[in-house]
């Protein structure tokens, strides 16, 4: 229970944070405001033009009868919209994430500076081509073992009762952990766990990871949400990650006074705390 609170901690910490980082917080807005205009496109892309992409893709309902050709092609229209967003939603983070690689590696390690007891960061050594390719590898095998998780849990629904009640509740454990492992890549991935690690990590502090990931995946259901809460996420998810590496970190609480103490002035703050 004491990391299922801890978890819910570091990420609230993230968001007072980045809040009290303004610019930083605003560059982080960015890319996931740049990937919902990606989708929001594509999703009205497909409401205008479903119907004809539909009709191609089944030529053999041309000679059907009213009204079964238009039922069936509708129903057909509406499954492929609904599993358009649902992609969507699934895919919205690691997408965010990959637009957003450099703004996001910055916001991570002043974070890391921040609450490092010598002020210091790890960094990467590959380049910005080399990380970009990590990073897509990775959230797509994320998204692979996430979508297996959702076609198992889907099939579990049709089950008595169960299906009603336990498997809803997993479903949020299961978002949240795959959540917390692309946000917490960010950070790991920096310092060189590969993702075969990283799971195996998370999977070592389950109530940790369940405390953090959780209710944030609650609220990214909605993407327009997860757009403002990306950048607290991060944050939250680099000390996260330090908590699960074991390494040493300066009080997060001390350092929000620090930064009030210095007339709400975070540069100043993270001068003094050095």
């Amino acid at each position: 229970m004491r990391d299922l609170t801890a978890g819910f901690r570091h990420l609230l910490r993230g968001h007072r944070w980045v809040a009290r980082h303004g610019k930083v917080y605003g560059l982080g807005l960015l890319p996931g405001l740049i990937t919902l205009v990606l989708y929001a496109a594509a999703l009205v892309a497909l409401a205008v033009w479903g119907d004809d992409f539909v009709g191609w893709a089944t030529p053999f309902a041309d000679d059907w009868s009213s009204p079964w050709q238009g039922l069936f092609r509708g129903f057909l229209t509406a499954v492929l919209f609904a599993l358009a967003l649902l992609l969507a939603v699934v895919t919205f983070t690691a997408v965010t994430l990959l637009v957003g690689q450099p703004f996001y590696e910055n916001l991570s390690e002043r974070v890391d500076r921040d609450v490092s007891p010598d002020g210091t960061a790890p960094e990467s050594d590959l380049p910005l081509v080399r990380e970009l390719w990590v990073s897509a590898r990775d959230g797509l095998r994320i998204v692979v073992r996430a979508g297996v998780w959702g076609v198992l849990l889907f099939a579990c629904g049709f089950l008595p009762f169960v299906g009603q009640t336990a498997v809803p509740v997993i479903g949020f454990f299961v978002t949240g952990f795959f959540l917390t492992e692309e946000l917490a890549a960010v950070a790991l991935q920096r310092r060189g766990v590969q993702l075969r690690e990283r799971l195996a990590l998370l999977r070592s502090r389950k109530m940790l990871v369940w405390g953090f990931g959780t209710p944030l995946g609650l609220a990214f259901l909605v993407p327009v949400v997860a757009v403002f809460l990306m950048p607290g996420a991060v944050a939250g998810a680099t000390l996260l990650a330090r908590e699960l590496l074991g390494e040493e970190t300066r009080n997060a609480d001390q350092y929000a006074e620090d930064a009030e103490d210095a007339d709400g002035d975070p540069e100043t703050a993270d001068t003094r705390a050095r």
